[in-house]
C-alpha cells in the first residue's frame, strides 16, 4: 500500500522532456493569446474576465500535466512555467522593441480633457469603467482629468488638469478676499 502510495505520488507516467515541453508550449500559446485578447484583459477585470481566466487556467492544465497526476509531475510542471517565465522576461529587459511588441504600447484614452471614444472602443472600455477607474485614482469625475492612459499591463494612469494662470491667479485673489473680509467682519 505504501509502495503504491509513493509510486503515484512521485513516478511521472510521461517523460520528461514531455513534462517540460508541454509547459512551454501551453505558456507560449496564453501569452499570444492574451496578447491579442488586449490590455483589458489584463488588469480591468470584470467578472465575465474574472471567469474566462478561472476557465482558461483550467482548460490548459491537463495539457500541461497530460495524463500524469503526480507530485513531480506536478512540480516539473510549475517549475518549467516559472524559469521560463523568468528567462523571458530577463531577456526582454535587454531587447526594449521586442518586449513593446509582446507587451503592447500605451494607448492615450483621454487627451486634453476630452475622452476619445474610438480609443474606448478599440480597447473594449466603457465610459462608466473608465469612470471608475478614474474614482479609484482619487478623481470625482472625469471633469478634472486632463490625460488617461491605458499602459501595457491593463492598469489606467489618470492625470489632472492643471489650472491656468490666469485661474490660479484668480482663486489666488478670491482667497485674499475672503480672508480680508473674515478680518473686517471680525474688527466689527
Amino acid at each position: 500500500m505504501t509502495t503504491q502510495l509513493f509510486h503515484d505520488m512521485f513516478f511521472l507516467s510521461l517523460p520528461i522532456a514531455e513534462k517540460i515541453l508541454r509547459p512551454i508550449v501551453v505558456y507560449v500559446f496564453l501569452i499570444v493569446g492574451l496578447r491579442l485578447a488586449g490590455k483589458r484583459e489584463l488588469a480591468q477585470l470584470n467578472p465575465f474576465d474574472l471567469v474566462v481566466l478561472l476557465t482558461l487556467s483550467n482548460a490548459v492544465q491537463n495539457a500541461i500535466i497530460g495524463e500524469d497526476n503526480s507530485v513531480t509531475g506536478g512540480v516539473i510542471g510549475a517549475g518549467t512555467l516559472l524559469v521560463v517565465n523568468y528567462l523571458v522576461v530577463r531577456f526582454l529587459y535587454g531587447h526594449q522593441r521586442l518586449d513593446q511588441l509582446i507587451e503592447g504600447a500605451s494607448d492615450v484614452l483621454i487627451e486634453n480633457g476630452a475622452v476619445k471614444t474610438d480609443r474606448l472602443t478599440s480597447e473594449l472600455i466603457n465610459l462608466n469603467e473608465l469612470e471608475s477607474a478614474a474614482h479609484k485614482q482619487g478623481f470625482a469625475s472625469l471633469d478634472e482629468v486632463d490625460r488617461a492612459i491605458l499602459e501595457p499591463g491593463g492598469s489606467i494612469c489618470f492625470f489632472a488638469k492643471k489650472p491656468t494662470p490666469d485661474t490660479a491667479r484668480h482663486d489666488e485673489i478670491m482667497n485674499e478676499l475672503r480672508r480680508l473680509s473674515a478680518r473686517i467682519e471680525a474688527l466689527s
